[in-house]
């Protein structure tokens, strides 16, 4: 059984098709990337999901079936807009937002103090929510995402704000619950993220989802628009070739669309250029977004 389930759903706000027939699921145990350009739907499809918001049409079914007030205490929910009562003291205010998830007080004191040793927040404790740093208060507001100990965990930016060494903690925080069965939604702009982190992610574009897949096959889609090439001398001007650009000790050669790698090769012997190097090269996740979003395709 999928954690969630979507099919088909649109929104429309006034004259505006917010989302249009997007459909995925995701898997128990899998971190899942939710993906677009700024404006594109992702939170509209998020508050959907999590039934914030109805779909105008479509169905979504998460943990099972429709939501409920039951299943709200079965899920974790980083929203874009973060949510902390800035006026209490951090510990109270976690310990407050874990008993709305029906967790009792012996419980939360004992899992809080665990997270607050683990990220670094035991100091700050008895602190106004207001007078901590933005990374702190980021940190805090994922503390209270996970001290429910929810079977799914929905993530807007989770690593906003955060320095180097909270990102990498965070990270190591997700994948083991990723291991634990936990299933994630992870929203980010920050796609070396959701390369190291995600096994399969969701691209929307204007309402619509125009790419889904593993991130192996999303990759392998787009594999052959470039190859990387080593040489002794200059290259020459190749036909089919839009733009040579240096690349980790090569040169990166684009091709245009009905230009194969092979051509390009044979293209080299042909010119007599002796080539150290040439490879197809793996698009990395910033140049397939880009691709997708600046030429409005579908790649689903």
């Amino acid at each position: 059984m999928n954690t969630i389930e979507v099919s088909h759903i649109q929104k429309t706000f006034g004259t505006t098709q917010a989302v249009v027939d997007v459909s995925f699921n995701v898997e128990r145990g899998e971190i899942f990337g939710l993906l677009g350009p700024n404006g594109a739907g992702k939170t509209t499809t998020i508050r959907m999901m999590l039934d914030i918001f109805k779909p105008d049409s479509g169905k979504v079914s998460i943990l099972g079936g429709p939501m409920s007030e039951a299943k709200k205490a079965r899920i974790g929910y980083l929203p874009e807009e973060r949510g902390l009562y800035q006026d209490i003291s951090l510990e109270r205010c976690l310990l407050y937002l874990a008993s709305l998830k029906g967790v009792t007080e012996l419980d939360a004191r004992t899992r809080l103090a665990a997270y607050l040793e683990r990220f670094d927040l035991v100091g700050h404790k008895g602190k106004k929510v207001k007078e901590l740093s933005k990374g702190m208060q980021q940190k805090a507001q994922l503390i209270a995402t996970l001290l429910h100990r929810p079977e799914l965990i929905v993530v807007d930016e989770p690593f906003a704000a955060l320095d180097p060494l909270n990102v990498q903690l965070v990270k190591d925080v997700m994948l083991e619950l990723r291991t634990q069965g936990v299933a994630i939604v992870m929203s980010t702009h920050q796609m070396h993220l959701v390369e190291e982190l995600c096994d399969r992610i969701l691209l929307i574009n204007q309402g619509r989802d125009v790419l889904n897949g593993s991130l192996r096959e999303v990759q392998r889609r787009f594999t052959g628009h470039a190859v990387l090439v080593s040489a002794q001398e200059n290259l020459p001007a190749l036909k089919g070739v839009r733009e040579i650009v240096p690349h980790n000790n090569a040169l990166k050669l684009i091709l245009e669309d009905s230009t194969t790698p092979q051509e390009v090769f044979k293209a080299l012997a042909d010119c007599g250029v002796p080539v150290e190097r040439f490879e197809i090269a793996t698009p990395s996740l910033d140049e397939i977004f880009i691709q997708v979003v600046e030429t409005g395709g579908d790649y689903g």
